[in-house]
Formats: structure tokens, C-alpha cells, sequence
């Protein structure tokens, strides 16, 4: 990411690191917004999205928008996943829909053993002022069954979007 002008730390990219929070039912798709972000658990894998906006990088008189995301991705599992590819699905405001596929995240396919986390920070520029992004990974077992893990729907908001009520 380009200069920093807002006083804040930079983003970083961050693997690694242990949680012990308790596992979801087997199978089982939850989904909620809190102050951490946006969360769904699928199959005992646990996905926190928190979108930040990049005032510093975007330009609004351009209609250009851009914000990064930091993913928090858990395994509340007993079996060892590895992370093989990602399924985006970028809506802009005006119902523009960009699909992004490829193998891993930020050019690695991590490996999570029980009680595992790995975290990633990557962006997305848009050309409007807000917009929704959800997707999925793709998992591998150790056994070589693979599953999809939703990513829950979130948010892309800026202070430029006008407010109204429906």
C-alpha cells in the first residue's frame, strides 16, 4: 500500500498465531456483525472480516474508492485444514458485480492445524462510494476432502456515500 497520511500505523500482514475459542456445531453456518468485524463459521472454520476505508488512497472527484480488509481466519476444527483457492464476489453501489478467483490469499495457501489462526490484510478499490463483498475458500483436509468456508457479507462504506433511509 502506497504512503500513509492519515497518522496510523500501516497495515500489516500478520500468519500465525494460536486461539482456543469453542468450536461450532459440525457443519453448522453462523453469521454475525460485531465490534470485531464481520464473522461466519462453517464446518468449525471461523472467517472475521473487519473493512477499513483508505481515505489516503482514495480520490472521490476521480470515483475512486479504496478500502483493505483484514481476514481472520480460525480453525476451531480437530482435522488440519490447508487453505487451496478464494471465491470473491464484489458488489459496487450500483449493482456491479466483479468476480475474483484464484489459488490462496496474499500468494500463500496456509495451513491450520487445530486451534490455528491466520491473518491476512488485502484491499480492493471500487468505483463508487460503497459496496458489498462475500465469498468463500476453498479447505483441504489432510485426508484430501475439501469443503467450502463462507465469508460473510460486509460492508464497504466511506464518509462520501450519502446517507438515505428506505
Amino acid at each position: 500500500m502506497s504512503s500513509n497520511r492519515t497518522g496510523k500505523p500501516p497495515l500489516t500482514l500478520v500468519a500465525g498465531g494460536r486461539d482456543a475459542d469453542e468450536a461450532s456445531p459440525q457443519g453448522a453456518v453462523k453469521s454475525a456483525r460485531g465490534p470485531n468485524g464481520y464473522s461466519a463459521t462453517t464446518r468449525d472454520i471461523n472467517v472475521t472480516v473487519k473493512p477499513i476505508f483508505l481515505e489516503d488512497q482514495s480520490s472521490p472527484p476521480d470515483n475512486h474508492y479504496v478500502w483493505a480488509y483484514h481476514v481472520r481466519i480460525e480453525n476451531h476444527g480437530k482435522a488440519t485444514v490447508q487453505l487451496r483457492n478464494r471465491h470473491w464476489v464484489i458488489t459496487d453501489a450500483i449493482g456491479r458485480i466483479q468476480e475474483v478467483r484464484g489459488a490462496g490469499v496474499v500468494g500463500e495457501q496456509p495451513v491450520l492445524k487445530p486451534g490455528e489462526t491466520f491473518e491476512y490484510t488485502s484491499g480492493t478499490p471500487l468505483p463508487t462510494p460503497s459496496g458489498i463483498m462475500q465469498g468463500s475458500y476453498q479447505m483441504e483436509r489432510e485426508d484430501g476432502e475439501r469443503f467450502d468456508v463462507h465469508i460473510p457479507a460486509f460492508s464497504l462504506d466511506s464518509p462520501h456515500q450519502a446517507m438515505r433511509l428506505n
